[in-house]
């Protein structure tokens, strides 16, 4: 990691740049997300807060009202008349106080029922039929004959049981006191029905999997949002801390879920609303915030990223260039001049590597033109060496003797010689055709098929297209003999030899297969190090060096540079295949 951040100057300041402006982007970032997320769940408390006093309003108004009609029936006349009669008159005036008291009812729902407890041994007297009820349990005695309670007072939620069906209420019980003596003769309780309240408390637009608790004083649960009901706040909180004030906010837990707890306590009866709120509602808010603030934040990074290394791009080129200019300089090529983009220190850079490209091209075609005449000044003295008339009339002569003599084998390989050395020779000729080329290679293949009779077979594959297209010359034969001393000869049997030309497009691929013993993987990268390896002129060149196949990859890359020259691939005991590329000419 070290090495690749120091190797590159455009990715020291891509890093440096970026680093600069991400970390105070994402710190941005991060600060407007705890800030979103604290106003987020403050929204969150106040919106619940107004929930519980909208609640608290509708529930003080029922109380209220309540109280008011508690007030009116114990200053109605047929209500004293009835609490202070006995006997017949008393049974008498029941069917109309039951009347009276279900009109009374009628038009206000939440109001489960209104009973009247006299104190003499008259019977209760209600607007419904109640076969059994909680309240006597729970009044500790205030509503026996005796008692000698002048307050009133609310109950804790009870069970009663009425001809209507099982209902669970919380009861407002004040005594009646005679309006002449003002001695106490009766109790009368107004049920408030829990079902209402429940229904009220769970169509307030509570958020999702939350709920509200309506408590008394001792926290006990009177009603709630959420069913089953519990019954003390203990039960559904417990690790609630205790609330204090007027109103407020808590964290506390239901033994499975983190809830925030808002309370608001009425303040004539001190009852407290409770709202509980899963802490995974802010965290779904929270979440929503944070993939705004991440979607916000990316597309901000990828407009700095995309401007960075736009803006890096313009900087550096024309460094890069000239570094790429330095990786790819090849004395066989010539030298590109890079264009001056700017007057600055990296402008007159390039203008000082463009004067040493231009100083070194000139040095490296001279040096081209002198390799080139040493190369035809050898080539003139080989052929000079060599009278081409005599030896081809010194071998025709063999030819026809060997066929006066009926010697077949001596005439076809004595032809295929002269043959082969013809065109090898053609008065300094460099280049021929494919066809000729491949004309070449079966003269030879004959005179090793003499010479080695049963040993391997040839097989000639070309392209019709590729006839006319011109070659340099003396590229195959070599390949073959190397296909043959290398590897059909050193394994036994019957060996096959493919030569095969083909068109791709605008170049043509030559490719030399053998069914021999392959090459190992060690002494393949040898030969291909080898291949590519600088000369040494007074060096002794081993056998297995292959100097056929070195000649042929430095002629392919002196007449069609770099990207012509040999490719070996080899599997031990399957064979080897040489192949290269050429571009299709006709000249």
């Amino acid at each position: 990691m070290t090495q690749w951040f120091r190797r590159s100057l455009k990715r020291k300041i891509t890093i440096l740049l970026l680093v600069s402006i991400l970390v105070p982007l994402v710190s941005l970032g991060l600060f407007a997300y705890w800030i979103a997320s604290d106003l987020t769940e403050e929204k969150t408390k106040q919106s619940g807060m107004s929930i519980l006093e909208q609640m608290e309003t509708n529930l003080e108004f029922i109380m209220e009202d309540m109280e008011h009609m508690s007030i009116f029936l114990i200053g109605n006349k047929d209500v004293q008349k009835y609490l202070s009669s006995s006997g017949d008159e008393a049974i008498k005036q029941q069917t109309r106080m039951i009347e009276f008291l279900t009109n009374l009812v009628y038009s206000k729902p939440y109001i489960s029922d209104i009973t009247i407890y006299p104190n003499n041994d008259v019977s209760p007297v209600s607007n419904v039929t109640i076969f059994q009820s909680e309240l006597t349990d729970l009044s500790g005695g205030r509503l026996d004959a005796s008692s000698k309670s002048t307050t009133a007072w609310w109950s804790p939620l009870y069970n009663i049981r009425t001809a209507g069906g099982d209902k669970r209420v919380v009861s407002f019980v004040r005594p009646v006191r005679s309006l002449s003596g003002y001695r106490p003769i009766g109790q009368l309780v107004v049920s408030l029905d829990e079902s209402v309240v429940a229904s009220m408390l769970h169509s307030s637009g509570l958020p999702v999997d939350g709920y509200v608790l309506l408590l008394d004083n001792d926290n006990s649960v009177l009603s709630g949002s959420i069913d089953p009901l519990p019954r003390t706040l203990s039960e559904a909180l417990p690790t609630l801390a205790q609330m204090t004030g007027k109103s407020g906010s808590l964290q506390g837990s239901n033994g499975k879920d983190q809830m925030s707890v808002l309370y608001l306590t009425m303040p004539k009866v001190g009852w407290k609303l409770l709202e509980a709120i899963p802490s995974v509602t802010y965290k779904a808010q929270n979440r929503y915030v944070l993939a705004l603030t991440g979607i916000a934040v990316g597309v901000a990074l990828l407009l700095i990223v995309a401007l960075v290394i736009f803006f890096v791009q313009r900087l550096t080129r024309p460094l890069r260039m000239l570094t790429d200019f330095l990786k790819t300089s090849d004395p066989e090529q010539p030298m590109k001049t890079y264009p001056v983009e700017s007057m600055d220190e990296v402008g007159q850079l390039v203008r000082s590597y463009n004067r040493l490209g231009g100083r070194i091209e000139r040095l490296t075609e001279q040096v081209k033109h002198a390799e080139a005449e040493r190369t035809h000044t050898d080539m003139i003295a080989l052929q000079a060496q060599i009278n081409p008339h005599f030896l081809y009339n010194t071998l025709s002569s063999v030819h026809w003797m060997a066929l006066m003599n009926q010697d077949h084998n001596t005439a076809e390989m004595v032809g295929s010689l002269t043959e082969f050395l013809r065109f090898s020779l053609n008065k300094g000729a460099q280049y021929c055709t494919v066809e000729q080329e491949f004309a070449h290679a079966r003269h030879y293949a004959n005179i090793q098929a003499i010479r080695y009779p049963d040993q391997f077979e040839m097989m000639f594959m070309m392209d019709p297209e590729l006839r006319g297209t011109m070659m340099v010359k003396l590229l195959l034969q070599p390949l073959i003999e190397n296909a043959l001393i290398h590897g059909i000869q050193k394994k036994s049997g019957k060996g096959v030899i493919s030569v095969l030309a083909s068109q791709q497009g605008a170049e043509m691929t030559f490719a030399i297969e053998d069914s021999g013993i392959g090459i190992e993987p060690e002494r393949l990268a040898r030969l291909v190090s080898l291949l590519n390896a600088p000369d040494e002129p007074h060096r002794d060149r081993s056998p297995e060096e292959s100097y056929g196949l070195r000649n042929v990859h430095r002629r392919l890359l002196l007449h069609y540079g770099a990207d012509a020259g040999l490719k070996i691939e080899s599997t031990p005991g399957v064979g080897t295949r040489i192949s290269f590329t050429l571009p299709m000419t006709e000249e």
